[in-house]
């Protein structure tokens, strides 16, 4: 009889959007004449297709295996050189040096935020904060590390500054922040670079949503802060910045610099530990996938993604209008497609879902299944049509 990895008793039965998915179709089949007019702003799926960039990029690839001479089969684990050179020299675009030899090109911020726990033994304890994306908890959940958590309250703007008294090896932060739309200012993240230094921590820094940073100010990269490159892997991808949700392709930047001691005195490598993870146990992003993401990178193809990311922003104004109608809290919605506010009317998240999804028929994603300190927030996204989500607003402007 195996022994199995009983971990997995302490995760929870259904990962969040998993529930929410039930729910609805629970209700579309309890209510089959209203499930047409379900608008859905929970999960965070794009709706715009892909640019004109990227779709060459990709026929242009097609084409390419389609004859021996540029047929490709297995490429490298780590990316194509001309795919990790296109995302360096997008950083150098942002005024970021990030070494082409550092990144790591794979299929989802996703997978590497989780697999990335591989290399950190089990006795590390997590400093990850609340409310969070589910995956970094779940991930180290099933792997039984020690997880703490940092408070993401109104009162510091969803934004844990470090708390000296607290001692964290492993600490994620997502700025800006997926789901409260909450972003890092430069000092705050000096502020985590400084206490990752002095504790000899390592910070797993999120900047999937980086590409809707409005604010010039505001830094779309950890790098930005001096010394990061010694404490912090970064993760992001193209799947909010150009539609890539279901075409995969991500990147994960993890410096040289980062070596740490071992138990008995010797020098390991995270971003050598990176390398022998990723081509023992992944075969690669597709070609042809590298090299349409080529494209977007190009000053072209991301002038078109944020023509897309401009549409979604509408939609976020929509929203965040509404909700100031309203006189309801809310953080997000300027450097995030994410607007996060609170529950009106006293209630808790799930009520929420629930009273939104029998009454106005709109969806959203409620807080309690980012943690305790969302248990009276709600995360609608920006992802939807303009028609949709300004309709979607108008029932909940009836609706309170």
């Amino acid at each position: 009889m195996p022994k199995l990895n009983e971990n997995y008793l302490n995760v929870q039965d259904s990962y969040l959007f998993a529930e929410i998915a039930r729910r609805v179709k629970a209700y579309e089949e309890n209510h089959p004449d209203k499930a047409g007019s379900i608008i859905r702003l929970g999960i965070g799926d794009v709706t715009r297709p892909l640019t004109k960039s990227a779709v060459e990029g990709l026929h242009k690839a097609v084409d390419e295996q389609t004859v021996s001479e540029t047929f490709k089969g297995y490429g490298p684990e780590q990316g194509y050189e001309f795919a990790r050179k296109a995302v360096a020299d997008y950083y150098a675009r942002n005024g970021v040096s990030v070494d082409a030899d550092d990144v790591f090109i794979s299929d989802g911020a996703k997978s590497d935020t989780g697999n990335i726990t591989e290399l950190f033994a089990q006795d590390n304890v997590i400093l990850v904060p609340d409310p969070v994306y589910p995956v970094y908890v779940d991930t180290n959940t099933m792997d039984g590390k020690k997880i703490i958590y940092m408070n993401g309250t109104e009162e510091n703007d969803f934004l844990p500054m470090p708390d000296n008294n607290v001692k964290a090896d492993i600490i994620y932060l997502c700025s800006p922040n997926n789901p409260t739309g909450a972003c890092y200012n430069k000092e705050q993240l000096k502020a985590w670079v400084d206490y990752a230094l002095a504790n000899e921590a390592v910070i797993l820094f999120d900047s999937a949503y980086e590409a809707f940073v409005s604010e010039p100010e505001l830094p779309r990269s950890i790098y930005a802060v001096e010394g990061a490159k010694k404490c912090a892997i970064e993760f992001c991808s193209l799947s909010k910045t150009a539609g890539f949700t279901g075409t995969r392709f991500s990147y994960t930047v993890v410096p040289k610099e980062l070596v740490f001691a071992t138990s008995d005195g010797k020098e390991l490598s995270l971003h050598d530990m990176w390398n022998r993870r990723q081509s023992t146990k992944f075969n690669g992003t597709p070609y042809i996938i590298q090299y349409a993401a080529a494209q977007v990178f190009t000053e072209q193809g991301m002038s078109e993604c944020m023509e897309n990311i401009s549409y979604y922003m509408e939609n976020a104004r929509v929203i965040a209008e509404t909700l100031r109608k309203k006189n309801i809290p809310f953080t997000g919605g300027v450097n995030s497609p994410y607007i996060w506010f609170k529950c009106p009317n006293g209630m808790e998240s799930w009520e929420l879902f629930d009273h939104l999804l029998e009454n106005i028929q709109v969806v959203g994603t409620p807080g309690a299944g980012f943690g305790v300190n969302g248990k009276n927030y709600f995360r609608l996204t920006s992802f939807g049509t303009h028609e949709k989500t300004k309709e979607a607003m108008e029932r909940f402007d009836k609706l309170f």
